[in-house]
């Protein structure tokens, strides 16, 4: 009797033990699998995932996928790599602000185009990104405070995507390819200026710059070619002109027949 209850005793301890273990690894890797700072919760019934504040410097890959609303705003991170959410095709909600952002590489954003309705990249370095970054994307967009660059792409990339309400005051000239627009909200330079028309023009005209440089190289050659061939004519007749005149028309009437 004393040996079966010995051996429950120490089956029901070991037990006990086995469950602390498990218990303990599973708070470790809660622990780990996420970057200090980053904390999964609950927000009105979404899954949420908050980084503010954490100091990251890129994108985690630890993100849980099924993921609603995702907070990495206020941290270091400086370009957004091609697929670097493709993992969360649940996300509703990405607040990427006030980070330091200046790259948007094509793709980045790829998978996010079914549900993603709101996208934060305002306060950022962003100078100039192409359109394609944004491909298919559906999302209410923002774009304010960013140093951005006013030309042909940043008005492509203006009518490729869906703007925040209330944002595109916020989109400034901070360079532009006409000094006149600096400090000018971008709407409203863009009411008047085309960039896109303006740069047709100017490549329409450096091509005609370039082709009338060729045609007068190929014209200057010519003359070139002929004065050059009518000195040496006139020399070749003049020395004629001072040869006996037996030996002279021989070789008058052979230069002649070698100019025709």
């Amino acid at each position: 009797m004393l040996a079966a209850k010995w051996v429950l005793l120490r089956s029901v301890t070991m037990w006990l033990l086995l469950q602390s273990l498990l218990l303990l690894t599973s708070c470790l890797h809660s622990a780990t699998a996420f970057p200090k700072g980053c904390y999964p919760s609950e927000e009105e019934g979404l899954k949420t995932f908050r980084c503010s504040n954490a100091r990251l410097t890129e994108v985690p890959r630890d993100i849980p996928n099924d993921t609603h609303k995702l907070y990495l705003d206020s941290n270091q991170i400086p370009f957004l790599p091609r697929d670097a959410f493709r993992d969360l095709p649940l996300l509703l909600e990405l607040d990427l602000s006030h980070n330091a952002i200046a790259r948007v590489e094509s793709g980045a954003f790829r998978g996010l185009a079914e549900h993603l309705h709101s996208l934060d990249l305002s306060s950022n370095r962003l100078v100039s990104v192409s359109k394609d970054a944004f491909s298919n994307l559906k999302a209410k967009v923002n774009l304010s405070n960013n140093p951005w660059l006013c030309d042909c792409q940043l008005q492509e990339l203006i009518r490729t995507v869906d703007l925040a309400a209330g944002s595109s005051g916020g989109i400034v000239c901070d360079s532009s390819v006409q000094e006149e627009h600096v400090g000018k909200a971008f709407l409203q330079v863009i009411a008047d200026t085309d960039f896109c028309n303006m740069y047709k023009k100017t490549t329409d005209i450096a091509m005609l710059v370039t082709m009338f440089g060729w045609f007068a190289m190929v014209i200057s050659y010519l003359v070139y070619y002929v004065r050059q061939n009518q000195e040496d004519a006139r020399r070749h007749l003049e020395y004629l002109k001072s040869l006996p005149s037996k030996q002279r028309r021989s070789e008058e009437s052979s230069t002649i027949s070698t100019v025709v």
